[in-house]
């Protein structure tokens, strides 16, 4: 006998799922950022050809594993109990949070974090739906909250060792030489890092969908992953990332440190060894932890560069508010939905998700980064360029730093005209 499916369970399940590939795609042009960043800003790679590649490269990396995908499908959220509507509504409102969370940071050009604005959202809307006990806490801190703080100071130490050995090796190369030697090793470097950010982060949106799949009573929760959800999550994924993210890179790339060639190479290849150790033991690590501690340690293992700090710190706070900020959004969308039923409350919370993402885009266009600006010089703000300048004439004052004087120009002889 052939099961029926109930019209209302079948129309929520179809968005629940283009909602996660809509996920897939922020995640592919947020991230970006995190394997292209270095050869872009270096000038290794134009930036057309660097997310033309950086896509092919995670469209092939979303089918090397699967190991990720079945830690976020499993052991976050308590399904003990949960009927299958209100479990696809969760995993909706978690997703809506997580997009909203997506798009504001890339509005804001801040190498935030896909997994976690994820994690937070499915968190949040977990609390509105069944409190507190309704989520895995020891899963949360076992798989999130540990690797979270982990990850961006290994990251660090591993480029900031990588960069020191590379300049003490290569010392002798001339910086007018340096991108023509490097070059190659840069690109090798971003073409890894992009292989392991398909591996890692297309794997995410596969466990979502696949939670979706189990709640519907589509999949057994023990069944394998169907190849039509890898497949449809991996072109996601891809076509995101060929969209390019610029606003993401240009931050990432120019504005927390001037990269080198030998910086981004070792920032790269220290980021892809971390990332791929990490998809192979199923954990869901934030790759934009992990790039841009890589990217600061290697800043930092370089005499002759300068961190933003300022840059970091609002990343710094971006991380820090992630989870509890997509968590937010996360309940709040199921609180309203609660107020229209399974079915309408599922085209509502839809329909504020994509009124808020073009409000958003719209924004966007009043200060336009794109291909043809990415590289540019960062410009320093001037309220940041002026605690600098007190800074320095503070340290004149106190007889830290010896103030300069303009030396004398000698005058001319006249010569009988202009030479």
């Amino acid at each position: 006998m052939v099961k029926t499916v109930p019209v209302t369970e079948l129309a929520i399940l179809v968005i629940v799922v283009l909602v996660a590939l809509a996920f897939d795609f922020t995640n592919g042009f947020h991230d970006t950022a995190n394997a292209m960043a270095p050869s872009v800003a270096t000038g290794a790679l134009k930036p057309k050809a660097a997310v033309a590649l950086s896509a092919s490269l995670n469209l092939v990396g979303a089918f090397l594993s699967i190991e990720v995908a079945r830690t976020v499908g499993s052991g976050i959220v308590d399904l003990t109990g949960v009927d299958g509507e209100s479990l696809m509504l969760i995993v909706l409102c978690g997703l809506t949070g997580a997009i909203i969370w997506n798009v504001l940071t890339w509005l804001f050009g801040l190498p935030s974090s896909s997994s976690h604005a994820l994690f937070g959202g499915l968190i949040g809307a977990t609390i509105a739906a069944l409190g507190i006990t309704g989520v895995l806490w020891g899963g949360v801190a076992q798989k999130i909250l540990i690797p979270a703080l982990l990850a961006p100071v290994i990251a660090g130490l591993v480029a900031f060792t990588g960069t020191w050995l590379v300049h003490r090796a290569t010392r002798r190369i001339s910086e007018r030489s340096e991108r023509k030697d490097f070059r190659w090793g840069q690109i090798g470097a971003a073409s890894l890092m992009s292989l392991a950010h398909g591996t890692n982060d297309a794997q995410k949106t596969m466990g979502v969908i696949f939670l979706a799949l189990v709640a519907h009573g589509t999949l057994d929760p023990e069944a394998d992953m169907p190849l039509w959800v890898r497949v449809v999550c991996a072109v996601a994924i891809a076509a995101g990332t060929y969209m390019g993210g610029w606003r993401v890179i240009r931050t990432l790339g120019k504005g927390i440190v001037d990269i080198s060639p030998r910086q981004g190479m070792s920032a790269d290849f220290s980021s892809a060894s971390i990332i791929l150790t990490s998809s192979h033991l199923g954990l869901p690590l934030s790759t934009t932890h992990v790039a841009s501690g890589s990217v600061i340690g290697s800043g930092m293992a370089r005499t002759d560069a300068k961190v933003r700090w300022s840059v970091a710190r609002r990343m710094l706070v971006a991380w820090l508010i992630t989870l509890p900020a997509a968590g937010a959004v996360g309940a709040a969308c199921f609180l309203l939905a609660g107020l229209f039923g399974h079915l309408w409350g599922s085209i509502v919370v839809t329909a504020i998700l994509i009124a808020a993402c073009a409000a958003m885009w719209l924004r966007s266009r009043a200060s336009h980064v794109g291909h043809h600006n990415v590289a540019d010089e960062w410009e320093q703000p001037k309220k940041e360029r002026k605690r600098e300048i007190d800074r320095e004439l503070s340290a004149v004052a106190s007889g830290i730093a010896p103030v300069s004087r303009p030396r004398k120009r000698k005058k001319r002889k006249d010569r009988g005209g202009d030479r």
